[in-house]
């Protein structure tokens, strides 16, 4: 939009209607009339050439007007093609300059509205096809898509397997060397088998890395799906962040993820933080584990490479008919090669079977099964590793707002001008003037909003639980939400503080200028020096009337209802600072008390000792024949004064908190951990944030809690309910149990197929369970072993075990006990057959190459069938019964 200083262009007007307008002047004048200026305005029997002349001319003229408009502020007139008259580059251009001047050039935030037809107080029109138009003309508000990586890279990546690598290298010679000495119809199959099930292991890795990595999307996909709440038709509504369109009006609460670029409109005390408070993802204690199975995997393969080495290459190896294999001098090089290459090929395998590979993809899917079905469950798993850690929490801090009980709250009791009114929204009995005051301060010191449809349906309320209730009731007393604003300006807002338990607002009317607090009763009426009597006048507070107020508000906690408070004080204009006011310190001080509500509470709180212990009680929390005292039952404030000795001395015996700020959440966190617990954390608000963060496992409420708190979380609870957080805990137990069978199952498996292999490589030169055979094993023990195991459901009785503390090892006694008792069962049956095989099968009459194959081939069929056994016995793994 060009300034004021600025010439006025000329007006332009269509030959159509100048023809019209100079008829009889133009025939006066006669065809071969010339023309001195091309601007000017032919007659209707103007030459062809002059008209043509004109038209040039008026094009150009029109192109220049044009050029000029929107180099100034790129709008464009409307057409039926373009709707909106400013261009995406201009909006691009002032976002990301962050340009005040051309801001203030296309007329302000009000100007900028109107070019985007949407209203600053009603917003755009819901109607889809204004939302779909937008979308066409501006684009979404969405990021381009990674390109995801296909099957071929994951087998790809799969192949980068060092210890697969060598095995494709010993398979490649021996398939080299076997061809060149037995031919190509006997020689390949050694070589060609351990190809084979390198292929299928390879293979099996890469589509589950791919399915993983499917999923994975998706969870990505449900954590930046954010709901934000956009004001459409003058109506509030919830909406995924990618619905967003160009001209929305968005309004932003404390802790509320910006979802967008945009201008803002109005607000006080607003500060942005865009530090990450999510830090790294804890790490799952199976590292240690498969870390030294696979050490001790690796030193029992370099002791076979070493016995089998020697015992070759010094003649101690032998046929089956008893020649021996080596002697120097007399065995060829190429024959000796292939010896070696068969012995570092056995040395390779064992390292395959030890190194639990396994337990890698056990973990994965029984973490992906479990998010899957965890999400039925009302639970968001944000970070996978959480699953299993939740399986080992020994305590849960339970938050406030929703989390044990309904989210939602009723004003049922309220005390003004000295009385009990009853009911509680029957205001008759107060002055016109003081429910003038009550009604300014509900209207204006809130975070809520009252809509009143158009067809006169029931308002919508909106904002928190505690800001609904007092808005529905201020609603019931006679509020107009809308006209109070309006006749009232904000000066300077004082946001609810955690730490203070209260909130402020200055606002200025024709009264003059009212600030105007709530928050926790007891704490805003300390700060009470008056209270507002029934004729409206103000009366000082004294002891009795301070003691009066005092019992309501303990009559009230004791009855599990929040008690809140109104207060006042007037100010002067002059004390009001005319510059940097946003650092202007409310008064705090010498209120006047307006009344008390009692809000019905359906949550736990800790906004009162009394109201906390109540709903203890209820929630089954504390017993009423237990002990309801210090430090079962304990205020923040008193924990918050303890030293770091003192604390953790109570910790364990802590029940209930009240009267709890966040750092008072934030030191008991702390001090659980030092005892060593697994502490598990609930909570909604963004202060909340840093002990969602600090705690072994976060979990955030999904439709009262805040971005900030979500993001610093590890598991959001999609319904704010405590049930669903026991089903987290199940299903954390169920991660935890599965993961035990697992490993118990692929170390009974591990240590008896190496103490087969060492003893048969000591004793003979050779192995009964050769690559092939060790490989095969190996790939079904880590894909169905690990799908059955990794995949049981939660059971009833996995909530009457104790909870695994944070030093409790991963590996129990009870499983070093079945582990011991299957192995040595699966050895001692081997063995037999290892060195009595050819007797007990009666294979006497075979020939010894033919009578060792059949032996050896028995002896893998009986390792397989033990597996049976072993996984049966895995799944009950503590059974304390074998």
């Amino acid at each position: 939009m060009a300034m004021g200083s600025s010439p006025t262009p000329p007006e332009i007007r269509s030959p159509e209607q100048d023809w019209a307008a100079e008829d009889a002047a133009a025939a006066a004048q006669g065809e071969e009339e010339q023309f001195d200026d091309a601007f000017d305005i032919p007659h209707k029997n103007a030459s062809h050439d002059s008209l043509l002349r004109w038209r040039a001319a008026f094009l150009f003229k029109e192109a220049g007007e044009k050029d000029i408009r929107e180099s100034c502020t790129g709008i464009k007139p409307a057409t039926s093609s373009h709707s909106f008259p400013i261009e995406l580059e201009k909006l691009t251009t002032l976002n990301r300059d962050h340009d005040s001047f051309v801001l203030q050039e296309l007329g302000g935030v009000e100007g900028l509205s109107g070019l985007l037809k949407s209203d600053l107080d009603r917003g755009i029109n819901a109607a889809e096809d204004e939302l779909s138009q937008r979308r066409d003309v501006f684009g979404a508000n969405t990021y381009p898509r990674k390109k995801r990586k296909n099957i071929l890279r994951f087998i790809f990546d799969a192949c980068k397997d060092l210890t697969l690598i060598i095995l494709m290298v010993a398979a490649a010679i021996s398939l080299t060397l076997g061809m060149a000495t037995e031919g190509v119809k006997e020689g390949w199959y050694e070589g060609g088998s351990i190809f084979l099930a390198v292929f299928l292991v390879i293979l099996v890795t890469a589509t589950s890395d791919y399915r993983q990595s499917l999923q994975f999307q998706h969870l990505n996909e449900e954590k930046q799906n954010i709901q934000v709440e956009v004001l459409r038709g003058g109506k509030r509504f919830r909406a995924s962040i990618f619905d967003i369109v160009v001209g929305d009006v968005i309004p932003l609460n404390i802790g509320d993820q910006v979802p967008a670029d945009g201008i803002l409109i109005s607000g006080h005390s607003l500060a942005i933080d865009e530090s990450s408070m999510t830090g790294e993802s804890k790490t799952v204690r199976l590292n240690g584990v498969a870390t030294f199975i696979g050490m001790v995997g690796l030193s029992v393969a370099g002791v076979v490479l070493g016995v089998l080495v020697i015992r070759y290459f010094t003649g101690h190896t032998k046929n089956p008919d008893g020649t021996v294999q080596f002697q120097a001098g007399t065995t060829s090089a190429k024959q000796g090669f292939m010896g070696a290459i068969r012995i570092l090929t056995i040395a390779v395998t064992i390292v395959v079977v030890a190194v639990p590979e396994g337990l890698p993809l056990a973990v994965t899917l029984t973490l992906a099964y479990s998010m899957r079905k965890m999400m039925r469950d009302k639970a968001l798993v944000r970070r996978l590793s959480s699953c299993e850690t939740m399986g080992s929490a020994t305590t849960i801090c339970s938050d406030k707002t929703g989390t044990l009980t309904l989210n939602k709250m009723t004003v049922v009791e309220a005390h003004f001008i000295g009385i009990k009114l009853d009911p509680c929204d029957d205001v008759r009995a107060i002055s016109r003037s003081a429910a003038a005051l009550l009604i300014e301060g509900i209207a204006q010191n809130t975070t809520g909003t009252v809509f009143l449809p158009e067809d006169g349906g029931a308002a919508d309320v909106t904002g928190s639980p505690t800001e609904k209730a007092i808005l529905s009731w201020g609603l019931k007393i006679g509020m107009d939400f809308t006209d109070v604003r309006s006749k009232s300006s904000v000066l300077h807002v004082f946001p609810f503080n955690s730490e203070k338990k209260r909130g402020g607002v200055a606002v200025q009317s024709a009264t003059g200028v009212n600030v105007h607090w709530k928050g926790a009763a007891e704490l805003v009426l300390s700060s009470c020096k008056s209270w507002l009597s029934l004729d409206g006048s103000v009366q000082p507070m004294g002891v009795q009337k301070h003691n009066e107020y005092k019992k309501s508000i303990e009559d009230m906690a004791k009855s599990s209802l929040r008690c809140v408070a109104f207060a006042y004080c007037q100010c002067e204009i002059e004390m009001i600072p005319k510059e940097d006011i946003a650092d202007w310190k409310l008064p705090e001080e010498d209120l006047t008390l307006l009344g008390i509500v009692g809000i019905k509470v359906r949550m736990v709180t800790g906004d009162n000792i009394d109201t906390a212990k109540a709903i203890a009680l209820e929630c089954g929390i504390l017993d009423a024949n237990g002990v309801t005292s210090e430090p079962f039952v304990i205020e923040g404030k008193v924990f918050r004064e303890m030293s770091e000795t003192a604390r953790g001395e109570i910790v364990d015996k802590i029940t209930v908190m009240g009267r709890s700020s966040p750092n008072d959440k934030l030191l008991l966190v702390q001090a659980l951990k030092r005892k060593g617990h697994v502490v598990a954390v609930t909570g909604d608000g963004t202060n909340d944030a840093p002990a969602l963060h600090e705690a072994d496992i976060g979990l955030s409420m999904g439709i009262s809690g805040t971005e900030v708190a979500k993001e610093s979380s590890d598991i959001i609870i999609l319904d704010d309910d405590f049930t669903s957080v026991v089903k987290v805990v199940r299903w954390g137990r169920s991660v935890y149990a599965n993961i035990q069978k697992f490993i118990q199952f692929q170390l009974t498996v591990n240590v008896a197929a190496l103490v087969i292999n060492v003893i048969a490589a000591v004793s003979s030169g050779d192995v009964p369970l050769n690559a092939v055979e060790l490989l095969w094993v190996n790939l079904i023990m880590d894909t169905l072993g690990a799908l059955a195991l990794a995949t049981e459901p939660p059971t009833d009785n996995l909530m009457k075990r104790q909870p695994v503390g944070r030093r409790e090892p991963l590996v129990t006694n009870i499983m070093w006990r079945n582990l011991f008792v299957q192995a040595i069962y699966q050895i001692a049956i081997l063995l037999i057959f290892n060195f009595s095989g050819t007797k007990i099968l009666r294979l006497e009459n075979e020939s010894p190459d033919r009578a060792e194959k059949m032996n050896n081939t028995f002896i893998f069929n009986t390792f397989v069938f033990c597996q049976y056994s072993d996984i049966g016995l895995s799944s009950e793994i503590n059974c304390p019964v074998i």
